[in-house]
């Protein structure tokens, strides 16, 4: 009887392993997206993650939500800087996403100021 449950718990956490692993390495998606910072911020009661939005319409009116992991320090630094500016993200959109990581399923990996294609200002 001890094996059997051994062997069980075994296989539930070798699967939980499996699907940890799946959803770190595995992305669904790749690509960048363009827009105005309107929002960048660290948020959450039990785990603290980085939420932001761009906005990539003048009406507002397409919001586009992203998440960035903490390990990612010069990207974190950089949107605090560009609040309010036109940005460029380069992001990785994940089959699914965990309670510490973010609320959403893309996670930008880089970022750059670009001119408004909307505007004459920076």
């Amino acid at each position: 009887m001890k094996k059997i449950l051994g062997l069980v718990l075994g296989g539930i956490v070798l699967l939980a392993i499996l699907y940890y692993a799946f959803i770190y390495f595995v992305p669904y998606s790749e690509g960048t997206r363009a827009g105005e910072l309107i929002k960048f911020s660290r948020k959450g009661v039990v785990s603290k993650t980085w939420e932001g939005q761009i906005s990539q319409g003048i009406s507002g009116a397409q919001i586009f939500d992203f998440s960035v992991l903490d390990g990612e320090e010069e990207v974190i630094q950089k949107l605090k800087d560009y609040q309010g500016s036109y940005v460029k993200l380069t992001y990785i959109e994940r089959y699914a996403t965990f309670i510490f990581w973010g609320d959403t399923k893309y996670f930008v990996t880089e970022v750059s100021k670009e001119k408004s294609p909307h505007f004459n200002r920076e």
